[in-house]
């Protein structure tokens, strides 16, 4: 379909809880298909969220498979409507990066392995469990659909945010 431009912080649409898809119609599958193209075309990405493309629905694509970090493990390209994470083991800390917001990476703790209910770009009702990078970036995006970015999750934005590097 189009790929779209990324909306950047500060802007209000970010921190928005977003809508649940109730069907899935033209306008869901337009929307998903706008989300991977813009995820592809970023050539960097492993995930966006549609509040970052402006729409306050409740829809995310993740695919890890082309980063060093989560070649190795992971579902290939995702495509989650209305996902909710229904466990969450372990801890650890990760830098992320955040096409929002661009200029800063930061150091986040998240969970370790996550089991995630979806329905996928059919309509069909999925449970996966994702660990490592994988389990990481699917948060990440998650979040996005409950109005958070990476800097609400980060310990100290004094300590642990740091200038991206040109």
């Amino acid at each position: 379909m189009a790929v779209r431009d990324i909306i950047l912080y500060p802007d209000p649409i970010l921190k928005t809880v977003c809508d649940a898809v109730e069907t899935l119609d033209d306008s869901v599958k337009a929307l998903i298909q706008d989300l991977v193209d813009t995820m592809v075309d970023a050539g960097h990405s492993v995930g966006v969220a549609a509040p970052q493309i402006g729409v306050t629905r409740r829809v995310v694509v993740v695919d890890v498979s082309k980063s060093k970090l989560g070649r190795d493990n992971n579902h290939g390209q995702l495509v989650m409507v209305n996902p909710a994470i229904l466990e969450k083991e372990g801890c650890s800390t990760m830098r992320e990066g955040c096409m929002s917001v661009p200029d800063y990476t930061g150091n986040v703790s998240r969970a370790e392995r996550v089991v995630v209910q979806f329905l996928d770009r059919e309509g069909v009702e999925k449970v996966i469990q994702a660990s490592g990078f994988e389990a990481v970036a699917i948060q990440h995006e998650l979040d996005h659909l409950d109005g958070f970015l990476f800097l609400d999750r980060v310990s100290s934005l004094k300590t642990d945010v740091f200038r991206r590097k040109k």
